[in-house]
């Protein structure tokens, strides 16, 4: 299910932070949410805009792309991949209050971060057009409950850098997200609901009013764990990466790393596949 540039244009888009286990301290970001309480101990942090259609800032630019990732290397910068998978929800309205929130459709994402201090996580994020990654290719979600085509699915990352090929990513079920299926949908209504201006976070129910509710929007789940060679490495110019949300049961780990490292055509990849290239601006 193909969306047209202009669909995608005028779909808000959403990041989940804190909904794996230890990435926020592999990305050195856990001490900006020391002061944000949760519900649990494995509940995510929080709701973070990344894009928000006519916004007078900078979140009302354009930052996807399915092709290269641009920033600007004339000062050294730490740039690292987040491979996520990105959700279609379609929201319900009690008045102004989001009463349900439906999963229609994934696909691979890369929620490429500036590893720089900055007040909002969403500052950090979307630095212009080109500065995250969002795959062309969505697939439809039978039902966002166990026994549901997600169950299968896996989420895992490379890079290509001078030739060699290395896993970024830590290859993880999709299952492995703290809050997943139900738990995360109850979970995101809440919190579009009541979260309040905090910290690195954003007020979202005066974001959902200023875009009069909207009735879809895409929220991106978080980033998994990162290999070793993810945690130190930072993206340079020239680098490839690769983000797959795959189904075991149908490619392998090995053949999409055999495919990603000769450059093959992913357009008629079975899952979502996301490759870009590290541009300087």
């Amino acid at each position: 299910m193909p969306f047209q540039l202009k669909e995608l244009q005028a779909l808000p888009v959403f990041g989940i932070a804190g909904n794996f286990a230890d990435h926020l301290n592999q990305a050195g970001e856990a001490s900006d949410f020391v002061n944000v309480k949760t519900e649990d101990q494995l509940a995510p942090k929080g709701i973070f805009p990344i894009y928000i259609p006519g916004d007078s800032s900078f979140l009302g630019v354009y930052p996807f792309c399915n092709l290269v990732i641009r920033a600007d290397f004339s000062q050294p910068i730490k740039l690292q991949a987040e491979p996520e998978i990105s959700v279609l929800f379609e929201l319900d309205y009690d008045g102004k209050q989001v009463s349900q929130a439906r999963a229609r459709a994934f696909s691979a994402f890369n929620d490429c971060s500036l590893r720089w201090p900055a007040a909002k996580i969403s500052q950090k994020k979307n630095w212009g057009a080109a500065s995250t990654g969002l795959s062309e290719q969505w697939l439809e979600i039978d039902q966002f409950s166990a026994g549901g085509v997600l169950d299968h699915y896996h989420l895992c990352c490379f890079i290509k850098r001078d030739h060699q090929v290395y896993e970024y990513g830590v290859d993880s079920p999709v299952l492995s997200y703290s809050y997943f299926y139900q738990k995360l949908a109850d979970w995101v209504v809440k919190t579009l609901n009541q979260q309040k201006e905090a910290g690195p976070l954003e007020d979202l129910p005066v974001l959902l009013a200023q875009m009069n509710y909207p009735k879809q929007i895409i929220i991106t789940l978080g980033a998994t764990r990162y290999t070793d060679f993810g945690e130190s490495h930072f993206l340079q110019p020239g680098d490839q990466v690769g983000v797959f949300v795959y189904d075991p049961q149908k490619v392998t780990l090995e053949q999409i790393r055999q495919d990603f490292s000769q450059d093959n055509d992913f357009s008629d990849f079975s899952g979502s596949a996301l490759v870009q290239t590290i541009e300087a601006s």
